[in-house]
């Protein structure tokens, strides 16, 4: 059975939209914690001429396999094994990244070795894309992301929405920005 994520489905086409905007030129593109696959197999159709590589850790593979089997498109590939806590990658290079609803379930130090490992292997000029809930100068941007912040500290301290702030400086340090 295909695992399904409904904020996936909810958030899909806005994604795509912005997308749509920064991956015109890319050839190759990271999906870091491609989750259900949902969104590999929805996005890669806009981007007939993009090899989208989704990735994850290996309890979530049975469930992208599904996704891709189903959806059977020629522009997806894997999943590859990533964890981002692991020095080595499985994919060397390329000129896109994408990622999703990821930072704010991972430990800060994950956080940093993310943003670390994206900059060893997006090429220069390449796009780094990351989706997600983030605050703004230290603040909520609505109180819906204040409960769903203390949501994920109650169930796991290490967790909660990060401030775009220290990731725009996460990306600096990487030599993204």
């Amino acid at each position: 059975m295909k695992p399904f994520s409904e904020s996936c489905e909810q958030n899909r086409a806005p994604i795509l939209a912005v997308l749509q905007q920064h991956l015109a030129d890319a050839r190759r593109l990271l999906e870091i914690s491609s989750g259900t696959g949902q969104h590999a197999v929805y996005f890669a159709p806009a981007f007939p001429r993009l090899q989208w590589v989704t990735s994850d850790v290996r309890a979530n593979h049975p469930g992208i396999r599904a996704w891709l089997a189903e959806a059977n498109l020629a522009n997806v590939s894997g999943p590859l094994l990533l964890d981002v806590n692991q020095p080595d990658w499985p994919l060397d290079t390329c000129d896109a990244v994408f990622s999703a609803n990821t930072v704010h379930i991972m430990a800060w130090p994950s956080v940093q070795n993310l943003f670390a490992g994206i900059g060893r292997v997006l090429e220069e000029g390449g796009v780094f894309c990351l989706y997600g809930p983030f605050n703004h100068g230290g603040e909520y941007t609505s109180d819906s992301n204040r409960r769903f912040d203390a949501w994920l500290r109650a169930r796991d301290p290490l967790s909660g929405i990060r401030d775009f702030e220290a990731l725009a400086d996460l990306a600096a340090q990487a030599g993204l920005a």
